[in-house]
């Protein structure tokens, strides 16, 4: 199996690197790709321009780079929830500007983390959470399948979020939605601190059902891989 390794350019954006010079140190590291956060190009990036995709794009590939994907997609929007149906137009809204934003970048994947976006309202039972987060989400899917790319929903640890918060949890929403391009992924520190099984044991028993579009690997203490204790040479083994 053959996986592009990216790098996520907010760990060194937040540094106050530019993005030329994120890409140079992401080169000479040995990455393939950029895993962009919006936010870190726009402050509303869902109306940036064609041009100014299309910029950001040749900067990344004028170092050998690619752009792979999105991620932090609804960080910008702190009001924005999947769960107010008062803000559910705009939410769409956004999010199918980020879609066609991943596309002209030459993007793969977005990655739909963004915890207080999915904080589910006290007293709303996992049934009508899921229903409404399908409607919500159905015609993000059908956009990204237009698109050419591929919708992630992040499980997160539930000290982020109260929704989809295991990888069960979130292929019952991408079962709900059921479109093709609407998937779920495996962030290893979410994992080690939500799932049953072990980072490396969740990966074969997910990848084989095809609900895994995209894996990020991080230490669960929130540090790059090897800054901590978690065994990331059976993580690895688990993907090759």
């Amino acid at each position: 199996m053959m996986f592009e390794l990216s790098l996520c350019n907010e760990l060194l954006a937040e540094d106050g690197l530019s993005l030329e010079a994120i890409c140079v140190r992401a080169a000479a590291l040995g990455y393939m790709g950029l895993e962009l956060a919006p936010g870190t190009l726009a402050a509303r990036p869902h109306e940036m321009s064609r041009e100014e995709w299309l910029a950001v794009r040749e900067t990344v590939e004028a170092h050998g780079l690619r752009v792979t994907g999105l991620h932090w997609l609804l960080s910008p929007y702190p009001d924005l929830c999947i769960f107010d149906p008062a803000t559910h137009a705009e939410t769409q809204a956004v999010l199918g500007g980020l879609i066609d934003g991943c596309a002209l970048l030459g993007g793969d994947v977005l990655v739909h983390g963004s915890p207080p976006s999915r904080r589910r309202p006290e007293g709303m039972e996992t049934e009508a959470a899921l229903g409404m987060a399908a409607d919500v989400l159905a015609p993000v899917a059908a956009r990204a399948a237009e698109a050419g790319v591929r919708y992630c929903i992040e499980p997160l640890s539930p000290v982020e979020t109260n929704f989809a918060a295991t990888v069960e949890a979130a292929v019952a929403l991408v079962e709900r939605v059921g479109n093709p391009a609407f998937r779920t992924m495996i962030d290893s520190s979410a994992a080690a601190q939500s799932e049953a099984l072990p980072v490396a044991d969740l990966i074969r028993a997910w990848v084989p059902t095809g609900h895994i579009a995209h894996i990020q690997l991080n230490d669960s203490n929130r540090g790059a891989p090897g800054m901590g204790d978690d065994p990331f040479a059976e993580i690895v083994k688990a993907l090759v």
